[in-house]
């Protein structure tokens, strides 16, 4: 797919996109590098704008450079947004209270604290990125070390070969204590994402370090 064709697929996408204002949203290609430039109105709209992108075939990677710019009197206090934050991580995750720290600032929220599982660290961010105000997030949270590690190596190239997705064999993984490596080739950015999630669902896993190539 030629770097024009696949810019026309993703302004098409980004326009039916139906949560997603694309009016001010730039989209440059080169070589199936996708660089996404101009402003939206939330945050959510750019993680939005972001996943849409990646999952179009022929796209190699992404440069998101959008910014979040809150209409006239849209702005919310960062004590009220703080104060929103904690209590719908506490609503929608199963997170034991105090495990997560809220820190915000001209409305970039800050999320700290160690939880025991990587889904616990994805809601907690899922929950506070479409509230009022909010022009971005920044995920610290840290997964809680485990004392007994399985076999990760073997547990996850199991999980790979189950999905009807991957093509696990293009995939290589390497185990360093609690820390997994994704190397290798995959044809595109779904597989990615399931072979980094596959990791990440093993009991014992702190780091994930996806070096996985689009081929």
């Amino acid at each position: 797919m030629s770097d024009i064709t696949l810019r026309n697929t993703i302004l098409d996408e980004l326009d039916f996109q139906p949560d997603i204002d694309a009016a001010h949203i730039g989209v440059s290609v080169d070589n199936g590098v996708v660089t996404l430039s101009g402003h939206v109105k939330s945050y959510a709209q750019k993680v939005s704008a972001e996943r849409a992108v990646k999952a179009i075939k022929g796209v190699r990677a992404v440069a998101e450079e959008i910014q979040v710019r809150l209409e006239k009197g849209a702005g919310t206090a960062d004590d009220t947004i703080a104060n929103r934050a904690v209590n719908i991580i506490s609503w929608r995750s199963d997170t034991p209270e105090g495990d997560v720290k809220v820190v915000v600032q001209k409305g970039w929220v800050t999320l700290e604290g160690q939880v025991d599982w990587q889904y616990q660290k994805e809601l907690a961010e899922s929950a506070v990125r479409k509230l009022s105000g909010v022009v971005g997030v920044d995920n610290r949270i840290t997964l809680r070390p485990r004392v007994k590690v399985v076999d990760i190596q073997q547990s996850i190239e199991e999980a790979l070969k189950r999905n009807a997705e991957v093509d696990a064999k293009g995939i290589r993984i390497k185990v360093e204590g609690s820390v997994v490596k994704l190397e290798g080739k995959v044809h595109f950015w779904r597989e990615r994402e399931i072979a980094e999630r596959a990791a990440w669902s093993v009991p014992g896993v702190t780091k994930v370090e996806d070096q996985l190539l689009i081929a």
